[in-house]
Order: structure tokens, then C-alpha cells, then sequence
């Protein structure tokens, strides 16, 4: 399997590509930073991260793409660019008909280094160790990247079987639902019992 994590953001928007399974050794294909200028326009930074993550996708054709989800900070504006470069990678990745997943910065963190509360120096680390690194990616955006690329790889086999026994269940129930109204329009229906007359007419005699 192979992932591309991305780290949104405006400033810097940290890319990182590793390939692997579950359960064996990961390795890192590439990792970097795409960068735009706070003096430029929105819509000027927005395509410079388009152009770079298409540039990623077609120099490592990954089979996945990981971003993460963006969640609700103290400063709007922060948050505001950050959904836009997601909206980016997702775009560009739909563009493709690449799967992409989101992953929360909690849920990123405890599958790295098995607390949902670790600090970036912590997943920096982390992910220098299990990629075999010599140092840790910098800036953290970089390591960051990687760390989504890892967490879906990991995740991914729980997240299939656990996908494929809701439609297992979805059709389960559907196939019983179609059997019970196939039962119900197939039931006899009793047909009404002729009236029977009781009644006779008797002549009388007039004497």
C-alpha cells in the first residue's frame, strides 16, 4: 500500500509519501514541504499547493491519499486556510479517483506513538524511528505528513473490516426485509362466504 499523508496549510503544507503493510516495516518514498508566500493572494496560494501535490501524485502514483481533518481552533482565520489546502488535496486527489481519508491530529498521535496527547517532537521521533531515518523530517509539517501517510496504513485493515461488516449487515437486513414483504403480498386471501337464505316463502290458503 502506498499513502501520500498532507499536512495542510497555507504557509506550508507538509507532503510525505511511505509504502507498506500492517504489521511489517514501512518505507518512506519521499517527504517535503510546499510552500506559498504570505504576501500572495488566496487564490494564488491555493494553486501553488494544487500544482505541488499534483506533482506528487504523478511523481509516486500513490494508491491512497491521507489528510487530516481539520478541527476547530481559537483562531478563524488559521483554521480557514487550513480547510482550504484540505479542500485542495481532496480535490486533487477525487480528480484522480484516489480514496482519501481523514484522520484526526488525536488519532494520528496515538497511532504513532500511542498517546493521543503527544507533542510534535514526540511524533517527530516516532517517526524517525519506525521509518529508520537518520534524523527527524523537518520542519514538523514534513514529519507530520508522514505520520498521516503511517497512521492510514495502520488503520486501514481495521477500517475495511469494519466497513465490510456494516454492508455484510446493510445487506443481511435488506435481504430479510425483501423476504418479509414477499411473504406478506404472497399470503392467501380468504374469499368471502356466499350469503346463505334462510328465508322460504310460504303460500297460504285463504279460506
Amino acid at each position: 500500500m502506498r499513502v501520500l499523508g498532507v499536512d495542510p496549510g497555507l504557509t506550508r503544507c507538509g507532503v510525505g509519501v511511505v509504502e507498506g503493510v500492517a504489521g511489517r516495516p514501512l518505507r518512506m518514498l519521499g517527504v517535503g514541504v510546499i510552500r506559498t508566500g504570505a504576501d500572495l493572494a488566496i487564490g494564488e496560494r491555493l494553486v501553488l499547493i494544487e500544482r505541488g501535490i499534483e506533482e506528487w501524485l504523478d511523481a509516486h502514483r500513490p494508491e491512497f491519499v491521507a489528510v487530516e481533518r481539520v478541527f476547530s481552533q481559537h483562531n478563524v482565520r488559521t483554521v480557514m486556510g487550513t480547510a482550504q489546502a484540505s479542500a485542495v488535496a481532496m480535490l486533487c486527489a477525487a480528480r484522480r479517483g484516489l480514496p482519501v481519508a481523514l484522520h484526526t491530529p488525536s488519532e494520528v498521535k496515538a497511532a504513532v506513538t500511542g498517546s493521543g496527547r503527544a507533542d510534535k517532537a514526540q511524533v517527530g521521533s516516532m517517526v524517525t524511528r519506525l521509518l529508520r531515518l537518520d534524523a527527524p523530517p523537518r520542519p514538523a509539517d514534513a514529519a507530520d505528513a508522514l505520520a498521516l501517510a503511517i497512521c492510514h496504513i495502520w488503520r486501514a485493515p481495521a477500517t475495511n473490516r469494519l466497513q465490510q461488516a456494516v454492508a455484510a449487515h446493510r445487506t443481511t437486513n435488506s435481504a430479510r426485509t425483501t423476504n418479509s414483504a414477499r411473504t406478506t403480498n404472497q399470503a392467501p386471501t380468504t374469499s368471502p362466504a356466499r350469503p346463505t337464505s334462510t328465508a322460504r316463502t310460504t303460500k297460504g290458503r285463504i279460506s
